[in-house]
C-alpha cells in the first residue's frame, strides 16, 4: 500500500489536459484483435493495470501483442490458433477482463483457469455464468461458479434469447461474444440500455450486429478481421477533472478528445442539470466512438435527483458526483444504484463513510445516498478500499478541503489513471 499525503490549500485549476484512453474501449480492442484474424493496431490505449491484465491474458493464450507507448499492435491468426495456457490467467482487479473473457473462452477450443485479486474474488460471476451455461458452456468455480477462481472448458455453444435482469454491459458483452461462436442467432434484451462499446466495436471488426430498441442480436459463425482502433479519452476519468473544475474557485479546465458515447454521457447531463458552466465542442472525426473537447469552469451548482435510466450511463461516476453534490445548494438524491454494491467495493458504503470523515452531510440508502450542501470540507485520513474511483474521489476532495487529506493507498488509482497526480499538478495554480 502507498500512503499519499495531500495538502493543496484550495488552488484554482487552469489549463488543458488529454485524459487517458477509455478503459472499456481499450480492453475490447485487445480482446477483439485477439479473436480476429490479421493485424489490429490500436492508438490511445490505456496503460492502466486493468488493461495490461487483458494483454497478459491473451499473451498467455499465444497471441502476439506489441506495446509501444500508447500504441498497441495485435497479430493473430484468429481464435482457433490459441494455445492452451500452462498457467492460470490472472485478471488482477479487472471485472471487465474477467467477465468478458468468460464469454470469449466459453466458445474457444482451449481449457483455461482464471482468477483475479482479492477484490475480484468477492465480485459476483454467476450473472455471467448462468446465461453462458444456458448456451452450453462448461464453467466451474467456487460456490458453483459465483466466485473466482473459475475453470473454463471451451466447447460448442448454442444461441439463446436472454432477458437481462440487470443493466450490465459486462454481462451483455459476454453473451454477445459467446454468441459470436454459437450455433444460431443470440439475442439479448435489455430493460435499460447499457454502454454499447461491444456492439460498436464488433461492427468495426466486420461483424453484423442488429440493435433495435434495447434488443441486440448477433448471428453465430461470423469471423472478425483485424482493423485500426482509435481509443477516445475516458469520460469516467475526465469526470474527476470536470468536477474539480466546477467546485474549485477561479478555475477553468479544457479536456481534449473525451469520449461522449451516448450510453456513457450521463455525467454531462447531470452537470448541465446542476448548472455547471460548461461548453462541449464535438469533434468531427468519423470515428466509431464520438469525441468532444469539453471546457468546464467554476460553477454555482444546484442540487438534483439522479435516478432511473440515467444510472447505467453514469454508474462509475457516482462517487465523484457525490462529492460534487456536497458543494451544491440543496438536497441531492441518488437512487436506483444498487449496482454500486457489487463494484470493486460496496461503493455506497465506501462513498458515504469517507465523505462523512471530511464533514459532508451524507446518508446511505438501500439503493443510493442523500447529500445536503453546500458543506465546507475538512482534512481527514481516508481509506480507498483498493478502489481507484474512491481514491480519486478523495484526491479531488483534497482540492477543496481545509487541511490535509491522507489516502491510505493511492497506488490503486493506477488501475485506470496512472498519470492522475501528474495531471493534477499540471493544472494546479496555487
Amino acid at each position: 500500500m502507498s500512503e499519499k499525503v495531500l495538502q493543496y490549500n484550495k488552488p484554482s485549476l487552469q489549463g488543458a489536459l488529454t485524459v487517458p484512453g477509455d478503459k472499456s474501449v481499450s480492453h475490447r480492442s485487445v480482446m477483439f484483435g485477439a479473436i480476429a484474424s490479421g493485424t489490429t493496431t490500436v492508438e490511445g490505449f490505456l496503460l492502466g493495470e486493468d488493461c495490461l491484465s487483458t494483454i497478459d491474458c491473451f499473451r498467455k493464450l499465444g497471441v502476439d501483442i506489441e506495446v509501444e507507448g500508447t500504441n498497441v499492435t495485435i497479430h493473430s491468426p484468429g481464435m482457433d490458433s490459441w494455445k492452451e495456457p500452462p498457467e492460470v490467467l490472472y485478471t488482477g482487479n479487472s471485472g471487465t477482463t474477467t467477465r468478458l473473457m468468460l464469454g470469449i473462452l466459453a466458445g474457444s477450443s482451449v481449457h483455461t483457469v482464471m482468477t483475479g485479486d482479492a477484490s475480484i474474488g468477492k465480485r459476483p460471476m454467476r450473472r455471467v455464468i448462468d446465461p453462458l451455461r444456458q448456451m452450453g458452456a462448461h464453467i466451474t468455480g467456487r460456490a458453483d461458479g459465483q466466485y473466482t477462481p473459475l475453470a473454463i472448458q471451451g466447447t460448442t455453444l448454442q444461441a439463446i434469447d436472454y432477458n437481462m435482469p440487470v443493466a450490465s454491459a459486462q454481462v451483455k458483452s459476454a453473451i454477445l461474444l459467446a454468441g459470436l461462436r454459437a450455433n444460431g442467432t443470440t439475442i439479448v434484451r435489455e430493460m435499460e440500455v447499457s454502454r454499447d462499446h461491444t456492439e460498436r466495436m464488433l461492427r468495426q471488426f466486420g461483424a453484423h450486429v442488429a440493435v433495435d430498441n434495447g434488443v441486440v442480436s448477433i448471428e453465430g459463425g461470423q469471423a472478425l478481421k483485424g482493423t485500426h482502433v482509435s481509443v477516445p479519452g475516458d469520460i469516467s476519468s475526465a469526470a474527476f477533472f470536470l468536477v474539480a473544475g466546477a467546485i474549485c474557485e477561479n478555475s477553468q479546465i479544457t479536456l481534449h478528445n473525451v469520449g461522449i458515447n451516448p450510453t456513457r454521457d450521463g455525467i454531462i447531463e447531470v452537470l448541465q442539470k446542476m448548472g455547471a458552466t460548461m461548453t462541449i465542442t464535438p469533434n468531427d472525426d468519423n470515428q466509431a466512438e464520438p469525441t468532444a473537447t469539453i471546457q468546464i469552469a467554476t460553477s454555482t451548482l444546484k442540487a438534483t435527483t439522479i435516478e432511473g435510466d440515467i444510472i447505467p450511463r453514469l454508474i462509475d461516476e457516482i462517487p465523484i458526483l457525490a462529492l460534487l453534490a456536497t458543494q451544491a445548494h440543496g438536497q441531492t438524491i441518488i437512487k436506483d444504484a444498487e449496482e454500486l454494491k457489487v463494484k470493486e467495493t460496496d461503493r455506497i458504503t465506501a462513498v458515504v463513510t469517507e465523505l462523512k470523515k471530511l464533514g459532508a452531510q451524507i446518508e446511505a440508502t438501500e439503493d443510493g445516498m442523500i447529500i445536503n450542501g453546500p458543506t465546507p470540507l475538512k482534512g481527514a485520513n481516508l481509506q480507498t478500499y483498493g478502489d481507484h474511483r474512491i481514491g480519486m474521489m478523495g484526491a479531488v476532495a483534497a482540492l477543496v478541503t481545509d487541511g490535509v487529506v491522507t489516502l491510505d493507498d493511492a497506488q490503486c488509482i493506477a488501475v485506470s489513471y496512472p498519470s492522475f497526480f501528474e495531471h493534477v499538478e499540471a493544472v494546479r495554480n496555487n
